[in-house]
């Protein structure tokens, strides 16, 4: 199965999230927008692991987690992958909890390492992807309501980190956790 290892938000951001995203469908462009109920900060992308191996995952990512302690996120302004001028990703900076998402994902990779999944050659840069460009249609308008926007919702707590299945459908991917990792508290 198609899976991930990543830290979710609560329901209350992904609501201020769809807010965020309201103009910025009204531009018209051709974007496909994440669905806000399915943001996330991914931590490692797995691909395709058996249902066998899943239990390995979990194992491994509760080892690289041992005695790591929740963290306060904050998310801060919208940017875009490459950049402003060629957007392909639109995404949420996070502010508060760069370092902890940072540590959390270098353990977590290390130990995918030691279970022989593919190292991530890109170096991890924390946020939350809200839509994927498809095309030039009205990219300028779109860039420019990004540079625009002032979001700083509320900062959440983290307290657990999810090991996702993804299955993926005409009408969007759907998430599942199948696994969640407690944090100290």
């Amino acid at each position: 199965m198609r899976s991930f290892i990543a830290v979710e938000l609560t329901d209350e951001l992904k609501r201020e999230i769809e807010k965020l995203q309201e103009p910025l469908r009204r531009v018209g462009a051709d974007v496909a927008w994440v669905k806000p109920g399915n943001v996330h900060a991914t931590l490692k992308f797995l691909g395709e692991v058996s249902d066998d191996s899943m239990k390995i995952v979990f194992e491994g990512t509760r080892k690289a987690l041992e005695g790591v302690k929740g963290f306060k996120l904050s998310l801060k302004d919208l940017g875009c992958f490459p950049n402003l001028k060629r957007p392909r990703v639109i995404w949420i900076g996070v502010e508060k909890g760069k370092m902890e998402l940072g540590l959390i994902q270098r353990k977590i990779e290390q130990e995918m390492e030691n279970l022989s999944f593919p190292k991530e050659n890109r170096e991890f840069s924390p946020h939350l992807t809200i839509g994927r460009v498809k095309s030039p249609k009205n990219v300028e308008k779109l860039t420019e309501l990004v540079k625009s926007i002032d979001f700083q919702p509320e900062e959440i707590v983290i307290k657990e980190v999810v090991l996702m299945k993804s299955q993926l459908h005409p009408g969007g991917s759907i998430y599942t956790p199948l696994f969640k990792i407690n944090l100290i508290t």
